[in-house]
């Protein structure tokens, strides 16, 4: 995964809304209404949030009727929580540009 896709991700889980709609969809699919009850947004809001979880490719979405679905793009999700675990913290005892 690139850097820049990463850093979408990142800019769209950076709202508090989309983050709980992602944690609401770790349970499975959903319907927009359930969303909308949950959140206390309206329709236009709920589709602006998933546009851009849609648009980062970590939501899927699937019509039926006049009903719009959406879950977790989990290959997505999963190769972005490996590349975020590939980050850690270690502690150098100096910049390794600078060896003396």
């Amino acid at each position: 995964m690139e850097e820049s896709e990463i850093a979408g991700i990142c800019k769209a889980l950076g709202d508090a809304n989309r983050v709980k709609i992602i944690k609401m969809l770790s349970a499975g699919e959903l319907c927009a209404c359930r969303i909308l009850e949950a959140l206390d947004i309206t329709q236009p809001t709920l589709s602006h949030h998933m546009k851009i979880l849609s648009d980062c490719a970590l939501v899927a979405a699937r019509k039926e009727g006049k009903w719009s679905y959406y879950s977790i793009n989990c290959g997505r999700f999963s190769e972005f929580k490996d590349c975020i675990s590939e980050i850690s913290c270690t502690k150098q005892e100096t910049c390794c540009c600078r060896k003396e």
